[in-house]
């Protein structure tokens, strides 16, 4: 039986993840759980797969979802330092889902244990790729990606040689607003960029991916993780999203991975690793599928793009301002303070004005990620951008 712990089990990931587990249960030993606000459902999960503790980000949630477990026998603890104590008891299997920058800390602490990270927590490879890698190293842990196209990327790889690697090709779907005129995107509300055509996702994600900043870090993921140049990394627009990714090799040949829309594939990848097991997704239908489109994803279009190039030819901490300067923006709009197309402008402004105070000048620590993750925050809001 695998011991196992799920950081953002009340995310669409954790949601997935869960689902998985549940179906063998005697397979699986569930250590801990950590969520956000919603209680309700991280008391339901902790009772459904019998979970030595369940963790709240907040600690006004505490009393909550101490009473919703309340006679159950499971531990309960809020804040912080309780999702970093979490990540320091025994897992062979960690899932790190947390949403944000918050979820770099925990993912390092579980690298510490030597097993398996699954990592669907982008940011923590676009803020922190060198220093999450080099822990992984030290202690001998694997690191299992689970971003649909990173671990297409990896399935691809397997058994392949790095260096015989021409480029690689990251598909998005071009999100919510990919069939609007380029010269009406200013003008798309919060209810436009919510609704994603092939994907059920959270809020925050599904704006990412109207705007194309969710493909801008798996841009950079993709060099972090696999070590390519960022010359050798494409985006294409694939409103199918039915092929995930694609490897280009020395000899013209291109490995593409194609799957359902459907996370639980990746997850349940990482889960099974380095077996495949049986994952109730649906299976495609070639035939009815029929064709396969693709289109480019044109930078001025979509200029998180553009800024993802430039933080990867930088590297250092400049993905550390990146990702908080996004999130800020993401917020911003969300509470109807900046527009769709503001939220590349916010970014870009704050890259640049901190390019050389932060970006160029300090090393590559947790302590300096930490540091330009709050001031690149703190540069951000503050940030006047004119409607």
């Amino acid at each position: 039986m695998r011991r196992v712990t799920i950081f953002g089990s009340t995310g669409s990931i954790g949601v997935n993840t869960v689902d998985l587990i549940a179906r063998a249960p005697d397979a699986y030993d569930v250590s801990a759980l950590t969520g956000g606000r919603n209680v309700a459902l991280l008391a339901e999960q902790a009772i459904a797969l019998n979970a030595d503790l369940a963790v709240t980000a907040y600690d006004e949630c505490y009393d909550d979802l101490r009473d919703a477990l309340s006679g159950t026998g499971i531990e309960v603890a809020a804040g912080a330092d309780a999702i970093k104590e979490a990540a320091h008891r025994p897992a062979d299997w960690t899932m790190s889902a947390i949403v944000g920058a918050a979820g770099l800390v925990p993912g390092l602490e579980a690298l510490k244990q030597g097993k398996v990270l699954a990592l669907a927590n982008k940011e923590s490879l676009v803020t922190a790729g060198p220093l999450l890698l080099s822990e992984a190293k030290a202690h001998g842990a694997t690191i299992l990606p689970v971003d649909s196209e990173h671990s297409a990327i990896f399935q691809a790889l397997v058994g392949e040689d790095i260096a015989a690697v021409e480029r690689i090709i990251v598909t998005a779907s071009g999100g919510a607003l990919r069939d609007w005129p380029a010269e009406a995107l200013h003008k798309a509300t919060l209810k436009d960029a919510c609704t994603h055509p092939n994907w059920d996702m959270g809020q925050r994600i599904t704006i990412d991916s109207a705007t194309l900043f969710n493909k801008a870090m798996e841009l950079i993921e993709t060099r972090e993780f696999f070590g390519v140049r960022p010359d050798q990394i494409e985006a294409v627009i694939h409103p199918e999203s039915l092929i995930h990714a694609l490897v280009g090799f020395n000899d013209g040949a291109l490995m593409a991975h194609l799957g359902p829309p459907d996370m639980r594939h990746a997850i349940g990848y990482a889960l099974h690793w380095p077996d495949r097991g049986h994952v109730p997704v649906d299976r495609l239908d070639l035939a009815q599928i029929a064709q396969l489109n693709f289109r480019p994803a044109d930078p001025k279009r979509f200029p998180a793009l553009r800024l993802a190039y430039e933080v990867m030819e930088a590297r250092g901490l400049a993905g550390a301002v990146f990702n908080a300067a996004k999130e800020v923006a993401l917020d911003r709009f969300i509470a109807g303070e900046i527009g769709f197309t503001q939220m590349a402008e916010l970014v870009e402004a704050t890259l640049s004005t901190l390019s050389s105070e932060i970006v160029t000048s300090k090393p590559l620590t947790l302590d300096c990620v930490l540091a330009a993750d709050h001031l690149a925050r703190k540069t951000a809001a503050g940030h006047v951008t004119a409607q």
